[in-house]
């Protein structure tokens, strides 16, 4: 008898199967994990610079959510260049 974790598992398998990544894919992939994780750290570097300069709360607080949206674009490029190469 089949747990209900292993049918939900099937079903979901049914509806959308998982594809087999190739080696040129997984590598391309990891490239670009590399890539983004420098590109990261290279933003909060300089932004967390810029913090310990700033003067006022205001200031303070547009760095911060500069710092906040700069992250978050560069992981959603990440992903959008990730599942182009899953696509492939």
């Amino acid at each position: 008898m089949k747990s209900a974790y292993e049918l939900a598992m099937e079903r979901l398998q049914k509806q959308a199967p998982t594809s087999k990544l190739t080696a040129a894919q997984k590598e391309k992939i990891s490239e670009l994990d590399v890539l983004y994780k420098a590109k990261r750290a290279e933003k909060e570097l300089f932004l967390k610079g810029e913090l310990a300069k700033a003067q006022d709360a205001e200031t303070h607080e547009q760095i911060t959510q500069q710092l906040a949206r700069e992250l978050k674009r560069l992981e959603d490029d990440c992903e959008e260049k990730k599942e182009k190469v899953r696509a492939k």
